[in-house]
């Protein structure tokens, strides 16, 4: 085994910076999703009912958040520890064998599940990897000079979406295939999007090289 090495204070900073870009992007899904539930008629009977919607809401956004971002953080670990000269087949073993544990714990495994997950850590422990390695004093920075154009992120972005499609069909069938299920998924879908959109607008506004 290689020996562990630790990460630069470059890469160090890129951690960072890449971290605190997956946080605000998990807020920003979890906010979108809770927005967009329909008020009953106790919040306009009720003017507490507001405060309590807050309590709710905070409490909502932040669980939420740590769903969505548990995977993502997996990866870029992974991505550190690759950099420190780690295995990298050993690590994304070591990382499936947590979704494994994870997904038991909140009662939604399946093989499929975790083959969709286990495909989308793959993927970003490929892209964290370039990015902690990259040069830049933004996650934009490090976006431009590691891919270079549009297009290039944007495949990137497929592939990752692509893996949490399948992520979504799976629960979708273990949550019994139900509207209301699939109502859930797809609100969490249409805020990915449109935050994803909106990233790659602000990386490359001008629609080119970097």
């Amino acid at each position: 085994m290689i020996p562990s090495l630790p990460m630069s204070k470059e890469r160090q900073k890129n951690y960072q910076i890449i971290l605190s870009v997956e946080e605000s992007f998990a807020r920003g899904v979890a906010l979108g999703i809770w927005v967009q539930r329909p008020l009953s008629a106790w919040h306009f009977l009720l003017p507490g009912m507001f405060i309590w919607d807050i309590i709710k809401r905070r409490r909502a956004i932040q669980q939420y958040s740590i769903l969505f971002l548990f995977p993502r953080k997996l990866a870029l670990d992974a991505a550190r520890q690759m950099i420190e000269g780690e295995d990298r087949d050993g690590l994304l073993s070591r990382a499936e064998n947590k979704i494994q544990e994870w997904l038991s714990a909140q009662k939604v495994y399946s093989p499929r599940i975790l083959r969709g997950h286990r495909e989308q850590i793959r993927v970003l422990m490929g892209h964290y990897f370039q990015l902690l390695q990259g040069e830049g004093e933004s996650y934009s920075g490090l976006v431009r000079n590691t891919y270079g154009t549009r297009e290039n992120y944007e495949v990137h972005v497929a592939r990752v979406t692509a893996a949490e499609g399948e992520v979504d069909q799976a629960l979708a069938e273990i949550q019994g295939g139900t509207a209301e299920s699939w109502d859930r998924l797809r609100a969490e879908q249409v805020q990915v999007a449109q935050l994803r959109k909106k990233e790659v607008d602000r990386i490359f506004p001008d629609g080119g090289e970097r």
